[in-house]
């Protein structure tokens, strides 16, 4: 695979996610267009999965796989925080997810897959999912495409939290003045950490309430007191 000759397609792309469009998919399709497909999913563990979007039932197949069998190259790029490059299915081992690569060989003649790319979605301490590229013919994408697709996923990650919360997640409750001046203490502190806007600040408490099961309050109290910190990656 080559470099994208059109240099406007990430600055495209990344607009694609703007305006909260449904389809998360296009805008890495159109970066790469050289890949067949292209799926996002939530890992929030392996008991909690979920396919965001999928372009075709190849890629949404794909999703399913690594669902099924726990391993895969989604689940190998959120919990390195990196991308994977497998540019060669077909003859290439690869140790990491021996039986993900076995149950594709099994299903090769109908799905077609020859090299498949992941890219993490992750926000601050958040490990939220991951985004699967595949294509049907073997090859690398460039060093630029996957600059350009990594960055499209923290912007796609930020899309896929406001999703999540949007129809509200139990942790905003009710809280006393004095709590709700730590919440607006902690929104300030994250703010400084990351250099984000004060709305992604919060979107950020709220996420992280979630996905610990824990209320904004509590997560609000460990930022204040410094036992969470997300500019190191809260961890």
């Amino acid at each position: 695979m080559t470099d994208n000759p059109d240099p406007h397609a990430e600055k495209r792309a990344k607009r694609g996610l703007s305006g909260g469009r449904s389809d998360l998919c296009r805008p890495f399709l159109a970066l790469m267009p050289t890949t067949t497909g292209a799926s996002v999913s939530v890992l929030a563990s392996r008991n909690s999965q979920s396919t965001i979007c999928a372009s075709d039932e190849v890629a949404a197949r794909l999703d399913e796989l690594q669902f099924d069998l726990g391993v895969g190259p989604c689940w190998q790029s959120l919990s390195t925080r990196q991308p994977v490059i497998a540019p060669r299915l077909r003859t290439d081992e690869y140790s990491a997810w021996p039986i993900f690569t076995q149950a594709l060989h099994n299903e090769n003649d109908q799905l077609n897959v020859a090299a498949i790319f992941a890219f993490p979605l992750v926000v601050g301490s958040l490990d939220i999912g991951a985004v699967d590229l595949y294509s049907v013919t073997e090859g690398s994408p460039s060093a630029a495409q996957i600059t350009g697709a990594m960055e499209l996923a923290g912007v796609t990650a930020w899309e896929v939290l406001r999703r999540i919360l949007a129809d509200g997640d139990g942790t905003d409750d009710p809280i006393g003045d004095m709590s709700r001046r730590e919440v607006h203490q902690a929104t300030g502190m994250v703010l400084a950490q990351l250099g984000i806007s004060a709305q992604d600040a919060a979107l950020l408490l709220r996420a992280h309430a979630f996905a610990t099961a824990r209320s904004v309050r509590e997560v609000a109290g460990d930022v204040v007191a410094r036992r969470i910190d997300f500019s190191d990656g809260g961890r």
